[in-house]
């Protein structure tokens, strides 16, 4: 399967991108620290964006197969990058809020299930990536 995306340079480090299937368009720009205005994510905003959209989905799924409501769970990614030797990367540490007390059970599985996200997955390996979790703690035996 594959998907078309079209990018076009507006000017002034900025550009556009329309993702083929549904017509959305978002913008990119330059960040400050790189010749730019920083007034729209600058694409490896993208990335660590994309890392935690793809951690959340992947534990939607998981979430869904197993009827667990995950509404309210957040993720917060933090971008670090490296100046040398060449401007990129370095680290993405991905911290998961979950909204719902889960069991053992469910906790190794979700955490199984992050580090299966295609995104976490296409990363160079020397680029820092944990996903750490943050459960909601509940004092109910009853917990899935």
């Amino acid at each position: 399967m594959s998907v078309e995306i079209t990018l076009a340079y507006e000017g002034e480090l900025r550009c556009s991108a329309e993702h083929g299937p549904s017509g959305v368009r978002l913008h990119t720009d330059a960040p400050v620290d790189n010749c730019g205005k920083g007034e729209s994510f600058s694409p490896t905003d993208l990335v660590a964006t994309a890392l935690g959209a793809c951690v959340l989905t992947i534990l939607g799924i998981q979430a869904q197969k197993h009827n667990l409501d995950l509404t309210g769970t957040t993720v917060h990614v933090e971008k670090h990058m490296a100046a040398a030797p060449l401007r990129r990367i370095a680290k993405l540490p991905v911290h998961v809020h979950l909204s719902v007390p889960l069991s053992p059970r469910f906790q190794a599985l979700f955490q199984r299930a992050a580090a299966t996200c295609p995104v976490h997955q296409s990363l160079r390996e020397d680029i820092e990536r944990p996903i750490n979790f943050h459960w909601k703690s509940d004092d109910s035996s009853e917990l899935p």
